[in-house]
């Protein structure tokens, strides 16, 4: 069997399972509570896990963004058995609801940027998305709704490919010293 050196420089993680998992208790549940954008940095970019958890670090500004209803995270495992590669594909989808002056202005700052993202959930869980090489806002509405209970608001994808899924991490600071208020 032929050997090829540049295959021993790699550090190849096992490729087999390590450990079961139980059935849980039907406990969780489903829905984003907020997320946090941060401008890309390579400060967080440096960051290492700790067993898949990341600990940000404080001098890094991210900016809170409360949400209710209609917003997910999901993440797309890509692997090709051909090219011998495997990354991960994380799609966020948001909603905002009222249309304001203030959330477009940022929104058009995102849309040109590539955030790095802390997302949380309704069960107390924080995930960094974009962490290696940030997000990248691929789609969104600004909608007036057609009926009296449409949204009138702003939807927002974001996507964000890494070789790791987003990392768990600690619920980061909020740096607004004075957090939009949307309401009419």
């Amino acid at each position: 069997m032929p050997t090829y050196p540049f295959l021993l420089k790699q550090n190849l993680m096992p490729c087999s399972v390590t450990n079961g998992r139980a059935l849980p208790c039907k406990s969780g549940v489903g829905g984003l509570k907020s997320i946090y954008f941060a401008p890309y940095t390579s400060t967080t970019a440096a960051l290492t896990d700790t067993a898949g958890t990341i600990a940000l670090d404080e001098t890094v500004s991210f900016y809170k963004y409360e949400i209710k209803g209609n917003s997910s995270l999901e993440t797309a495992i890509n692997s090709s058995r051909e090219n011998g590669t495997t990354f991960y594909e994380s799609t966020l989808n948001v909603t905002f609801t009222f249309i304001d002056v203030a959330t477009q202005e940022q929104i058009k700052l995102l849309s040109h940027g590539r955030p790095q993202i802390v997302i949380e959930d309704y069960n107390g869980n924080h995930f960094l998305m974009g962490k290696d090489h940030g997000s990248e806002v691929t789609g969104g509405t600004v909608v007036t709704g057609a009926g009296m209970s449409d949204l009138s608001g702003f939807t927002l994808t974001l996507t964000a490919q890494e070789t790791a899924p987003p990392f768990f991490c600690d619920q980061p600071t909020d740096d607004a010293s004075s957090p939009i208020n949307p309401t009419p």
